[in-house]
């Protein structure tokens, strides 16, 4: 189906819906029935309109769960675009801190 028919029918949702509640309104403000017996008619547009978005939808092929070719090798890291330290990994080295560790026995936290 066409993607732009798909995008239409998600877009007047919506509007629909509103003009639906607006017209169950008017039918109670007229006296013809009163929106306690015609409030069902929402579902009844929604799930149309639910249809008619699914019937339009373009189909799209089943996705797999990794995006390249290493994501089977370094599982949940794949995609954050770093591998886990590890036999497998570029590097083997953690890197180390920029700064010397600071002493938490002296009062002020300056180094001895």
């Amino acid at each position: 189906m066409n993607v732009r028919t798909a995008l239409f029918m998600q877009s007047i949702r919506g509007p629909v819906v509103l003009i639906t509640v607006g017209a169950l309104f008017a039918i109670h403000q007229a006296g013809i029935l009163s929106f306690g017996r015609t409030w069902p008619m929402l579902f009844i547009v929604i799930g149309v309109m639910k249809l008619l978005e699914r019937a339009f939808a373009p189909a799209t092929p089943l996705q797999t769960p990794y995006s390249n070719a290493a994501a089977p090798q370094y599982g949940a890291y794949a995609n954050a675009g770093y591998a886990p330290y590890g036999p497998n990994s570029q590097s083997q080295a953690a890197p180390q801190p920029s700064s010397p560790p600071v002493s938490t026995s002296s009062p002020g936290g300056t180094q001895q």
